[in-house]
């Protein structure tokens, strides 16, 4: 039954493919939205840079502005879809300061200064909803915050950008080298024009740091993210990857380590192989997934569809009903739990097997040679497998590692890169889900 509570007033922020979806949503389903929260949700105005600018949808006449700072400090809610840093700090921070509560899918804005916005919301009483800036339509954020608070989470593992995804997935399926791949996906439109934010790792490093400061409670500044991307990896890495049972997937990579001398945390991101057994592996196209290992509730896994206008815009909906309902019960905002601010500790910290590629020369003793640089280092070897030399006579050395210390690793390879035998070290990949 609805109540008798005047209209919610909400604000957009961005008439874009994500902000024309959210618009058609709250238009199209505003009797079923009303009996969801108690009272409508009026959409009172969305500001743009552009008034005259092509749109994805037909809006109605009168609701488009180019003053938002006045729309901002009309409104109950403000749906922030602009993307950036600024002007959307600003117009965030002035639609807490109004006493509104405010819905972003701002991924590089919540890494950078998360903590400054939600001490605000919570000096305020306000409430900050962030769902969609994480793998888009998967409800990944507030199981992390809310449902699993009171769990302990050892580790994230999550394909939580779908561009790098398809073009893996995209090499891996019809043998294609990257720059075809980034090609058809941008012809696709799931890579931008510039795609370095995408396959330079960027935007998965934004949603790794938010990643881990939800699942372990403490700040995770985005600098503090180790980062690789995806321009490296070769056709020939896949189909061997392939071959001996594994998937190259970017992963972004949260999980509980220690430096010796107490517990913390080590956040990155970078191509991984993954055994063909897990999840993770069967994520194809420009799908996302995220893998929880928590101590009582076990694995959790999340999948679906992480990006684009609707599917973003549904993360966002569901953001809202929240904000409104909250609205409605009145109350301050739930502050974000930050209490534990474990350490982040370096990648060297990171535990894990490692696959090495290497051109060597075919020549006898080479294979006892390289075995004793990983000896001499404290990593173990438990496969080696070489291809045929080449026409150049290199040979190429396949070597799967045990489990190791990612600064003795570091070790083996300066030593690798000074051994005669040793041509060329062509790739380092590490290994997870084992």
């Amino acid at each position: 039954m609805q109540s008798a509570y005047r209209p919610i007033r909400v604000a957009l922020l961005g008439a874009g493919s994500v902000g024309s979806q959210v618009a058609r949503l709250l238009l199209e389903n505003s009797e079923e939205l009303a009996s969801r929260v108690g009272t409508t949700l009026e959409l009172s105005g969305i500001a743009v840079r552009n008034l005259d600018a092509k749109r994805d949808f037909d809006l109605p006449e009168g609701l488009l502005t180019e003053d938002a700072e006045s729309l901002i400090l009309g409104s109950d809610i403000v749906i922030e879809l602009i993307g950036g840093i600024e002007p959307a700090r600003s117009w965030i921070k002035l639609a807490l300061e109004s006493g509104a509560d405010v819905v972003t899918a701002n991924k590089a804005l919540i890494a950078a200064h998360g903590p400054e916005l939600f001490g605000l919301a919570d000096q305020l009483g306000a409430q900050l909803y962030f769902e969609a800036a994480v793998a888009g339509a998967i409800p990944i954020i507030r199981p992390l915050r809310e449902s699993l608070a009171g769990d302990k989470i050892n580790r994230v593992m999550g394909i939580v950008n779908g561009t790098t995804n398809f073009i893996l997935d995209r090499m891996e399926s019809t043998g294609a080298d990257f720059g075809d791949a980034l090609e058809l996906a941008q012809k696709l439109g799931y890579a931008e024009a510039d795609p370095t934010a995408d396959i330079e790792g960027f935007d998965a490093q934004s949603k790794a740091s938010i990643i881990a400061s939800l699942a372990f409670h403490s700040e995770v500044p985005v600098e503090s993210v180790y980062r690789e991307g995806i321009t490296k990896i070769t056709a020939q890495q896949i189909t061997a990857a392939r071959t001996a049972g594994y998937a190259v997937k970017l992963l972004a990579i949260c999980e509980r380590a220690s430096n010796g001398e107490k517990e913390g945390i080590v956040i990155r991101v970078h191509p991984t192989l993954i055994p063909l057994s897990h999840p993770l592996a069967a994520v194809r196209g420009a799908y996302n997934a995220v893998f929880v290992e928590a101590e009582s509730a076990g694995e959790l896994m999340f999948y679906g569809a992480g990006a684009g206008g609707k599917e973003t815009a549904s993360a966002i909906l569901g953001d809202l009903v929240s904000a409104a309902k909250r609205h409605l019960a009145g109350g301050p905002g739930l502050a974000d739990s930050t209490h534990a601010n474990l350490e982040i500790l370096p990648v060297q910290s990171v535990v894990t097997r490692f696959q090495i590629t290497l051109e060597v020369s075919d020549e006898a003793g080479v294979l006892a040679s390289i075995a004793s640089v990983f000896a001499e280092n404290g990593v173990s070897v438990e496969t080696v497998h070489q291809s045929p030399a080449d026409k150049d006579a290199a040979a190429v050395l396949t070597v799967m590692t045990h489990v190791a210390l990612e600064s003795d690793l570091e070790k083996v390879v300066v030593a690798l890169s000074k051994n005669m035998a040793v041509v060329n070290v062509k790739s380092v990949i590490r290994v997870e889900g084992l």
